[in-house]
């Protein structure tokens, strides 16, 4: 799945990063761009647009006035915002207009890319929506920059993450070699349903279903242990009594 988006901000540094990050992310497709919200908005009139990153303080409009007018306007309504801006102060506005994501800048590609994927997997649940009340609703993948590419992993397919220096490496079923990528351990626990995954150490996340056994101090995930380090081992030990009663 393409999403079609579109990139506005009146800063040509800002506009041509913005450009550049759209286009190193395989499943957006850079439909146009605009230095300015009017011209943005005859193209949004003329053309399906799914996406729109948009800086927020702009002249003639902003990007805050550009998200009212497509709000009130019925044949925009599926068109979906991801604000840009300098400004942290625009944030609980933003989410007024029921904006899917807020970066603020400077922001990296790794930001970039976790605010991406939220749009991906909005509109992915909105072309195959499923029975509302089964837990297979939930998220069931992510997107993992590996070297030069965009990798999409199966959550159930984690076994546990860990920390390597500036990267993390995930540990997958059927795999005899782990995927490094290029981001932290916190983006990772952010990334990861809690209900599924669980930080039991500085230097691990592992998935909750694929635990083999468990001991005092320890998890065991198929051939590898774990320890449970005493920063995580009050949350862990919640997890274990709900089982032992």
């Amino acid at each position: 799945m393409k999403i079609k988006c579109i990139a506005v901000d009146d800063e040509p540094l800002a506009l041509e990063m913005l450009c550049s990050f759209i286009e190193q992310t395989s499943f957006l497709s850079l439909e146009a761009k605009f230095e300015n919200a009017i011209d943005a908005l005859a193209h949004i009139h003329r053309n399906k647009v799914d996406l729109i990153f948009l800086d927020i303080q702009m002249p003639d409009l902003s990007g805050m006035e550009l998200a009212r007018v497509l709000e009130s306007n019925k044949s925009s309504s599926d068109t979906r915002i991801i604000f840009t801006t300098a400004y942290n102060q625009f944030a609980i506005e933003g989410y007024k207009v029921d904006a899917l994501d807020y970066l603020l800048k400077p922001y990296s590609y790794e930001e970039f890319l976790k605010a991406s994927t939220k749009a991906y997997q909005y509109f992915e649940r909105k072309a195959h929506p499923m029975p509302t009340s089964t837990e297979e609703n939930s998220q069931s993948y992510i997107f993992l920059k590996v070297e030069y590419q965009l990798v999409k992993v199966m959550l159930k397919d984690i076994i546990y993450v860990e920390g390597y220096k500036d990267y993390v490496k995930v540990h997958l079923v059927g795999k005899s070699s782990p995927l490094l990528s290029l981001t932290s351990l916190k983006n990772m626990e952010d990334l990861l349903p809690e209900q599924h995954f669980m930080r039991i150490h500085r230097s691990y996340i592992i998935s909750l279903d694929h635990i083999e056994s468990i001991t005092r101090n320890t998890v065991n995930m198929g051939s590898t242990t774990i320890a449970v380090s005493d920063n995580y081992k009050d949350t862990f030990l919640q997890f274990v009594n709900k089982w032992i009663g």
